[in-house]
Parts: structure tokens; C-alpha cells; sequence
């Protein structure tokens, strides 16, 4: 076994494990995390097919800022873990029916991949070719609109999701800033006076 290989073989079974423990992990900050390690193990699947741009797209977009933003809601919206798993049986048969249909849809595509039918050959690329340049050009005329689409709906979710974390909570103290700037001494101390007392005699 080569190498290159070993670390497919290692990579992919990091990618299964983690990405069975996104769904099984009782903690929602826990299964964030190991879908963290599930992108950075696929980015790492791709630099081994040579797709070194989509890898790193894959890192710093779904890695450093959508799975951020994930955890930032996570942690603030205190989501109550108990009502969650009321649900659990009730929506267990669809969870298992689109289970099914994704294993099938796998298997069918990694059985024509290991039947050895190709339908195309690709063909040789030319000396200097880029797919990074190819994949730009492509991304920008050809599917322009539904990639605008998706920037709409990137920039709706991030909307939302300040909005959610911007409610106010009852068992938090906020501090005004705009009233802390406008007060004065005379709002916050007073001076009173009072009669001197006498001394009581011996």
C-alpha cells in the first residue's frame, strides 16, 4: 500500500467516525466541534485529489466562519437538551427513511465508481493548466445567479442568527452605556447634614 493511499484509507475513516458522532454526540457543542473535524479531515481527502483550492475553501469557509458561527449560537441560545430528545421517536422513521436513502444513493455511486465502467475518459491536462482559474470562470458565468443565491441565503442566515442572540434574558444584567456617560455626582451621591451629636458624659 502506498502512501497516498494509507492516508485516504486514514482520513476517510476519521471523516465516518466524526461524522457519526455529529449525530450521536448528546452535547450540540460537542457535535459541532466533531463536524469540525469532519470538514478538516474531507479538506483533507481533496488535497490528496488534487483539489487544493476547493480544500481550502472548504477550511476557511465552512471551518472558520459557518462552524464558528454555529457555536456562537450554540452557546448562546442555552438550548434546553430535555425538550430536544422529546421529539427523538416521534421523527426516529423519517430520520431512518432518508438514512436509507442517502446509504443507497452511496452505494450506487461507489458501485458504477468500482465497477470499472467510465463513461468519459478525462482527458490529459495541458502543461499550466489551473482548475482554480477553470472553477472561477465557471463559478462566474455560467452560474452566476445560483451562486449569488447562495450568498443571499449565507447573509439571511447570518441576519437571523444575531437577531436570535440579540433577545433580552431575565436572569442577565445589562449596563446602559448611553446612561452611564449622562450621569452625574449629584444623581449618584448625596450629601446630607445632620445635627452634631453631644457627648455623652462620664
Amino acid at each position: 500500500m502506498d502512501p497516498k493511499t494509507f492516508l485516504f484509507y486514514l482520513f476517510a475513516t476519521i471523516t465516518v467516525v466524526s461524522a457519526l458522532r455529529v449525530v450521536t454526540a448528546r452535547n450540540p457543542v460537542h457535535a459541532a466541534l466533531f463536524l469540525v473535524l469532519t470538514f478538516c479531515t474531507a479538506a483533507a481527502i481533496w488535497m490528496l485529489l488534487k483539489a487544493e483550492f476547493l480544500a481550502i475553501t472548504l477550511v476557511l469557509v465552512y471551518v472558520g466562519a459557518v462552524m464558528v458561527l454555529f457555536l456562537f449560537v450554540v452557546m448562546m441560545l442555552d438550548i434546553n437538551l430535555d425538550q430536544i430528545r422529546q421529539g427523538f421517536w416521534r421523527n426516529l422513521p423519517v430520520a431512518l427513511f432518508v438514512g436509507v436513502v442517502v446509504v443507497l444513493e452511496l452505494a450506487a455511486v461507489l458501485m458504477h465508481v468500482f465497477s470499472g465502467v467510465r463513461d468519459v475518459d478525462a482527458p490529459p491536462m495541458p502543461a499550466g493548466y489551473s482548475n482554480t482559474k477553470v472553477l472561477g470562470t465557471l463559478l462566474y458565468t455560467e452560474y452566476v445567479y445560483p451562486f449569488e443565491i447562495a450568498a443571499v441565503v449565507l447573509l439571511v442566515a447570518i441576519v437571523a442568527a444575531i437577531a436570535l442572540t440579540l433577545r433580552r434574558r431575565k436572569d442577565s444584567r445589562t449596563n446602559d452605556a448611553s446612561a452611564a456617560v449622562r450621569v452625574r455626582a449629584a444623581d449618584r451621591v448625596r450629601l446630607v447634614k445632620m445635627p452634631a451629636q453631644p457627648k455623652d458624659s462620664a
